[in-house]
């Protein structure tokens, strides 16, 4: 098969792609592959489209939306070689998955809100689980923590089990921030329990998670943009430091962080 015979851009000619990489004549790693082995590199390339996004890097979010629908569909056809299910029923599962979860659109359910349709999706959701020992089972293991501290919190918050109102769980926060502090500090003159200390820092950090879910905020968008503010930064303070013949490592305390202040002012908000 030659290029010409993949025919014009489509889920068909990109599925016509996938036989001929991993057919007999085609590439020995794309033959080698297996479900197992494409969902690490889905990860990857679900992470760089992220970062595309967060960059509003029209040309990088093209290209990343190629790499992760290319790998999706990559991981359909192998199920299908094993007549798993096919790409068609990936298709018609998702698609009356999504008429069935938004009754206020193809349905008669009336909702006046996104906070009414996030509470009619978790009731829908639950009925389409059936039986389940716990509402939390279906948060996956493999989410990162933060992400997946904040929708573990969000799906107990959905059954009334939650602080009243944000300024509850900031207090919550405060009282777990000195726990914390008092481990470390009553440790650093008898030795420091490190196991409990961890402990307690989870603590903060999770009760964190549900001061930005209150607040209306996700704290993984939150951390991203201020990593990427940081990164910014302190790329500006290498470049700098290195303008004038010195490296960050060699410059004192005082001088990095007056560095860093006009790195701060040099830097606008984002």
């Amino acid at each position: 098969m030659t290029a010409k015979d993949i025919g014009p851009a489509s889920f068909e000619a990109l599925r016509r792609l996938i036989a001929t990489l991993t057919g007999n004549d085609g590439c020995p790693w794309d033959r080698k592959q297996t479900p197992a082995t494409l969902s690490i590199y889905l990860i990857e390339e679900i992470y760089e489209l992220v970062d595309a996004i967060a960059a509003e890097d029209t040309a990088a979010i093209l290209e990343e939306l190629g790499d992760v629908l290319f790998q999706v569909i990559f991981v359909a056809y192998l199920y299908e070689q094993e007549r798993r299910f096919t790409l068609q029923q990936v298709l018609e599962r998702i698609i009356g998955k999504m008429i069935h979860r938004h009754p206020h659109v193809f349905g008669s359910e009336k909702v006046d809100s996104a906070g009414e349709v996030k509470e009619q999706w978790r009731r829908i959701k639950q009925q389409e689980k059936g039986d389940r020992h716990s509402l939390l089972e279906s948060v996956p293991a493999g989410l990162p923590a933060l992400m997946r501290a904040y929708r573990v919190s969000e799906r107990a918050a959905g059954t009334g089990f939650d602080w009243n109102d944000l300024s509850e769980v900031m207090l919550q926060a405060e009282q777990e921030w000195k726990e914390f502090k008092s481990e470390v500090v009553d440790g650093a003159a008898d030795g420091m329990n490190r196991s409990k200390a961890a402990m307690e820092m989870g603590d903060v950090l999770f009760t964190l998670v549900n001061v930005a879910r209150l607040a209306g905020i996700h704290p993984e968008t939150a951390l991203c943009q201020s990593t990427r503010k940081f990164i910014r930064r302190f790329n500006w303070m290498e470049a700098e430091a290195m303008a004038n013949e010195s490296p960050l490592e060699s410059l004192s305390r005082d001088a990095l962080d007056r560095l860093w202040e006009c790195a701060k002012e040099t830097d606008p908000p984002d």
